[in-house]
């Protein structure tokens, strides 16, 4: 089964990829699970991670701003405090059990709130209102921290959040994600230091992987996706996410 792996490893980062990009996300949860299956080392897992989030971010920004939904107003508040958050993260630690709990708790339940609201009506997609400034510091900088203390960008926390606060619809939501995962997967790379970027084996192949689903993703999920199918697509990445903190799968 070994001769398997060329084949499987990088078709798996192309799925995680393709289905995180069209939520506006960047799969670094996913790619940390498949390098765990594949007994990557530990201290090789975070920043492999983290680059791959900034190459699939990188192709998501630039796809979700030429759809035309991107909107500065709505994710500025948010990254102005969780950048330097992310940074201070990566040098916290918490228990990690209680940690992982808490956060699949979170998601599982952001997941039926998804399920639930693809059901209602499809004007609920237009009725926003803008957040609240210090609201808006206070969620940044939050998220920035557990962006920094997971090793990921933190937009498995802000698009549900965007979305369950009607401060976004789903596409809008999705459009500004890949900038604020991307400039906190920079921050938390730059937490690392270089010395700490030992990539394993087979890593430029996954970039080529990454690349290749995150642009389908992005583009399906910008232009060919409504509303209320990002809001099924979001449940099931959160489902999966959340299921994946609680049960350590």
């Amino acid at each position: 089964m070994d001769w398997l792996l060329p084949i499987l490893t990088p078709l798996a980062f192309f799925l995680a990829a393709l289905l995180y990009a069209s939520v506006g996300h960047a799969g670094a949860s996913a790619y940390l699970a498949v390098m765990a299956l594949l007994g990557i080392a530990p201290e090789a897992m975070k920043p492999a991670a983290l680059l791959l989030n900034l190459l699939v971010s990188l192709v998501a920004a630039v796809q979700y701003h030429r759809s035309g939904h991107f909107r500065w107003e709505l994710v500025w508040p948010f990254l102005f405090t969780a950048v330097p958050s992310a940074y201070l993260g990566g040098s916290l630690k918490l228990p990690s059990d209680v940690y992982k709990l808490l956060t699949g708790v979170v998601l599982l339940y952001a997941a039926g709130r998804f399920f639930w609201q693809s059901l209602q009506p499809k004007a609920l997609d237009e009725q926003t209102n803008r957040p609240r400034l210090g609201v808006a510091l206070f969620a940044g900088a939050l998220m920035g921290l557990l962006a920094g203390l997971t090793g990921t960008g933190g937009g498995i926390f802000l698009t549900p959040l965007l979305v369950l606060m009607r401060w976004g619809t789903a596409r809008e939501a999705a459009a500004v994600s890949p900038l604020f995962i991307l400039c906190n997967s920079a921050s938390g790379l730059l937490g690392l230091g270089v010395e700490q970027l030992a990539l394993p084996t087979g890593f430029y192949g996954w970039c080529a992987a990454v690349l290749a689903g995150g642009s389908l993703g992005a583009y399906l999920g910008s232009r060919k996706f409504g509303g209320r199918g990002l809001r099924v697509a979001l449940a099931l990445v959160l489902l999966v996410a959340g299921a994946k903190m609680i049960f350590r799968v």
